[in-house]
């Protein structure tokens, strides 16, 4: 399974950004799908995680600003990030669990949130 997540950039604090990672090769049914971030410094972090059937969990830090989805025809999980803060700049990573235990990562794409 390969990852290849995009859609990072440079954003000034109170604007958007979506991220997109599209999955590829042996892709099964039953996945969850999920975004994770880490900042210079800190520890990589959950951000949201999305079920295969849409049943979604964010951490508290981005709750009611960021939206995950998914599209399983397409393999691809997306992140809407809305009224991002200084504290939201981070890599951010997607990745894809099976039940077996099996994770798959993607390389990272760079949100940088400054004025």
């Amino acid at each position: 399974v390969q990852l290849q997540a995009s859609g990072g950039g440079l954003v000034q604090p109170g604007g958007s950004l979506r991220l997109s990672c599209a999955a590829s090769g042996n892709i099964f049914s039953d996945n969850s799908m999920a975004w994770h971030r880490q900042a210079p410094g800190k520890q990589r972090e959950l951000v949201a995680r999305i079920a295969y059937g849409g049943t979604t969990i964010y951490a508290d830090s981005v709750k009611g600003r960021f939206t995950i989805s998914r599209d399983n025809t397409k393999n691809r999980v997306y992140l809407q990030m809305n009224s991002l803060k200084p504290e939201d700049t981070a890599v951010y990573y997607c990745n894809v669990n099976y039940p077996n235990g099996a994770a798959y990562w993607g390389q990272g794409t760079l949100v940088t949130v400054s004025s």
